[in-house]
């Protein structure tokens, strides 16, 4: 019997699951959506189609939820809402995988999944207020939090002069990878810092990402004070970092839990203005990390940090995963 069932699409996404199903006390298992993604949770048991369609059909998806009959069904992402037919046929619940603020992240979301959602788990009141603008007004859309960063609520930083750089995806999110990627390195090269280099997921398989990361890693290589970071999830590099340097990645949102300054890089693909949650540069230098590092944001820029942060509406108490847990439970009575 399967009570929850986990909607996986790219193995990065299992730690919002998992972030949610440490709390949940019911029988569920993860449906792999992509063959990217067969056996990619060990610890939970798994629904595999017979098949994976490449005509864009979606029927071995959809036989697949049928025959496991669970009681609520649990995403993270809008994969091919137009072809499977599930998320219609069950309780369907949606928490964000990487609550990007800047990027059109939610117009989509509402847009695609606008009469198949029954639960859209807020991570702040700014995400539950486009929720309720852009879904039919029987979509439930509670503020839980962000389940992935609960963790790094009260954490102490390592103190260590350690940097964590991990920018958006180019494809997808129009970040700042390729326009920021070398000379983060420039800065960094024979300094006192030590950098971790962590290019999204995305920026490792796909062109024009790979490219660069594979020259990056050679040159990384050669720098005694960077690594290049193979960690699964970015948890463990967050807690080990002083200061971040991203743009308008979800891994922003995660970072404001740990109360620790953050670069943020406005050189982005996307023709989008970076919301300012941090100190705003399109030019990195020593001198920059060296400063925020040392004495933290200017007045202005903390000012006008806390005012976004305040409008985000995030509840950062460390139960964001038990929340959501409670919601989908919910989803199961």
């Amino acid at each position: 019997m399967v009570e929850v069932l986990y909607c996986l699409e790219y193995r990065f996404m299992r730690k919002t699951f998992a972030s949610i199903h440490r709390h949940v006390d019911a029988s569920a298992a993860y449906l792999p959506l992509r063959p990217a993604v067969v056996d990619a949770w060990p610890a939970l048991e798994q629904v595999r189609p017979t098949s994976f369609s490449t005509d864009g059909t979606a029927e071995p998806l959809d036989d697949a939820v049928r025959a496991v009959d669970p009681d609520v069904i649990v995403a993270n992402s809008r994969f091919r809402p137009d072809a499977i037919t599930f998320p219609r046929e069950y309780p369907f619940v949606h928490v964000r995988h990487g609550c990007s603020v800047g990027r059109d992240e939610v117009d989509n979301t509402t847009a695609d999944l606008d009469g198949s959602v029954d639960v859209a788990l807020a991570p702040g009141e700014y995400w539950a207020h486009r929720y309720r603008e852009g879904f039919s007004s029987d979509v439930e859309t509670p503020v839980v939090g962000i389940p992935e960063a609960d963790d790094l609520v009260g954490t102490e930083p390592p103190g260590d002069r350690r940097l964590l750089y991990a920018p958006t995806n180019h494809n997808y999110g129009g970040g700042s990878y390729l326009d920021t990627a070398e000379a983060i390195l420039d800065a960094v090269a024979g300094s006192r810092f030590e950098l971790r280099f962590r290019p999204h997921p995305h920026d490792r398989t796909e062109e024009p990402g790979r490219s660069l990361t594979e020259r990056c890693k050679q040159r990384i290589g050669r720098l005694p004070n960077v690594t290049f970071d193979e960690t699964p999830t970015p948890k463990e590099s967050m807690l080990d970092a002083d200061l971040l340097l991203s743009d308008y990645s979800g891994i922003v949102t995660e970072w404001l839990h740990t109360g620790r300054p953050l670069v943020q890089l406005t050189t982005i693909a996307a023709e989008r203005t970076v919301p300012q949650l941090g100190y705003r540069t399109d030019h990195v230098s020593l001198d920059l990390l060296e400063s925020v590092y040392d004495a933290g944001y200017p007045p202005d820029v903390a000012r006008a940090v806390a005012d976004t942060h305040a409008d985000l509406g995030i509840p950062m108490d460390g139960h964001a995963g038990s929340r959501a847990a409670q919601e989908v439970l919910a989803c199961t009575q």
